[in-house]
């Protein structure tokens, strides 16, 4: 935050040097791609009602009701609010909760009464209030705006604008549009802004660290797992780049724990994700025993109580444990994540162990000396799976890496005959997550013809310019005549 902004809590903030206990940093990067107004279900804007109702709310329900929750970093990519900010995106998210939510969770109710299944009748009840919570959040209907302001208010780090893959662009112009965009829109909807920079799928290259600076950028994570090694002391100290930005290495030691094959969420008292109803509904745990909220929030509080206790072990003897998830995954992909968050903020309280915002962890180590980025890690990494570019770059992807390459090559080869349509177009495609859906197979044919039609569009528009309008629905309203070329510079407060 800027000298004026909101302060970061978190107890025992400044536990993180070596040598004495250390502290934990939790970041939740929150992001969907851009779904509003194409296609519904089962691909499509569903996905962003889905997460605003069983995710969303529920988090700036507990952000909104407990002080010490000002400890978690938040990130929002632009991109997301851009679609919360949409018009008609609220009435079309009260119409999914009042009809289609109520309409299935009924046929499905109702048919698991008629054949004397009880029990998982009671577990869709119980889940039905979930959308009925969120139909009625602060005693009122929530409209989706509503939902990008709380998440903005809570939000101290912003991304690229539509969560890009970094080292993937081809120009300069066209990692300054991505970067400058992302920026712009961040400040100009909070007022604020410290530096802090998710970088999308965590890809780092060294070649970046001059844009980064540049752009103001003080703060970023990073998955060094496979450079510095797994388990390594070495993952508990923020690094420096060439640039100065404050690199955080994400510890996998913890996260695995709970984001991995095996780990947590796949407890037999959790909801299953993958045993599905007619309608896709989900009334049963993992060990096949129809869903009961009870015993699932016994089960968070129990695992909050492991990790707590393994992440006050990790950093007993100093140092900074950064945990990075995709905020979608707690309650919407593991519907009690939520419930276990909030399990770790109480543990921590009862365990001793400091949560600290990584924006007050970050510039405490650089007022006591931040060590560059060690050899073995100035090179490519993601989080991905394996951890380089192969998501999104590899064969199965080539042909989706090399058209938006191409593309951004064309546009910036059109300087100012390319409209703000044609550069919105290529912000839109330049997207990590046609790739990613692509690659886990997860989505059908949906983010080929998303890639496609936005491949066509641009073309359309270099070839005719101004012959599409010059917005694309919601997507990077401060994508300008100047389409990010102009790098904003950090002011004195926010160095």
């Amino acid at each position: 935050m800027t000298a004026a902004g909101p302060r970061h809590g978190g107890a025992g903030a400044g536990g993180t040097t070596a040598g004495g206990p250390g502290a934990l940093a939790i970041v939740l990067h929150t992001h969907l791609p851009y779904v509003e107004g194409f296609d519904t279900w089962p691909f499509g804007e569903e996905w962003l009602w889905e997460a605003a109702a069983t995710c969303y709310l529920p988090l700036l329900e507990l952000l909104d009701r407990r002080a010490d929750a000002a400890a978690l970093t938040l990130s929002v990519t632009p991109v997301l609010a851009d679609q919360l900010l949409a018009p008609g995106v609220g009435d079309r998210f009260r119409s999914f909760l009042d009809e289609t939510r109520e309409d299935v969770y009924a046929r499905e109710i109702g048919g698991f009464l008629d054949g004397g299944h009880a029990d998982e009748a009671a577990a869709l009840q119980a889940l039905r209030e979930v959308y009925r919570d969120a139909r009625h959040a602060d005693g009122g209907p929530e409209p989706a705006d509503g939902i990008a302001a709380g998440l903005l208010r809570h939000a101290a780090w912003t991304s690229s604008a539509t969560h890009a893959v970094l080292p993937l662009l081809a120009t300069p112009q066209g990692l300054d549009a991505q970067l400058g965009v992302g920026i712009d829109s961040h400040r100009r909807r909070t007022g604020r802004w410290a530096g802090g920079l998710w970088l999308p799928e965590c890809a780092y290259d060294p070649a970046l660290d001059g844009a980064l600076a540049a752009h103001g950028v003080r703060t970023a994570c990073v998955d060094l797992t496979d450079r510095l090694g797994a388990g390594d002391p070495a993952h508990l100290r923020p690094y420096a780049t060439t640039g100065g930005t404050t690199l955080l290495p994400l510890d996998r030691t913890l996260m695995d724990l709970v984001w991995s094959d095996g780990a947590m969420p796949a407890h037999a008292a959790y909801r299953d994700t993958h045993r599905r109803t007619t309608f896709h509904l989900m009334p049963w745990s993992n060990d096949g025993r129809a869903w009961d909220p009870g015993r699932a929030r016994r089960r968070a509080r129990a695992d909050a109580a492991t990790f707590v206790a393994a992440a006050t072990a990790r950093v007993a003897g100093g140092g900074l444990a950064t945990v990075a998830l995709d905020t979608e995954f707690l309650g919407h992909w593991w519907l009690e994540g939520i419930w276990w968050l909030e399990a770790v903020l109480d543990e921590a309280a009862v365990q001793g162990l400091a949560v600290v915002h990584a924006d007050d962890a970050a510039a405490r180590a650089r007022a006591a000396g931040v060590v560059p980025l060690p050899a073995a890690a100035r090179a490519t990494s993601t989080w991905g799976t394996p951890r380089d570019l192969w998501t999104w770059s590899g064969p199965q992807v080539a042909d989706l890496a090399w058209r938006a390459r191409r593309a951004e090559l064309d546009v910036v080869a059109a300087g100012p005959g390319a409209t703000d349509r044609a550069w919105r177009e290529l912000l839109a495609l330049q997207s990590s997550d046609w790739a990613f859906l692509r690659t886990r197979g997860t989505a059908g044919d949906y983010p080929d013809r998303r890639a496609a039609g936005h491949a066509q569009r641009l073309r359309e528009e270099l070839a005719a310019p101004g012959s599409l309008e010059p917005a694309l629905r919601g997507l990077a309203p401060d994508a300008g005549e100047q389409h990010g070329a102009t790098r904003p510079q950090a002011s004195a407060a926010e160095r």
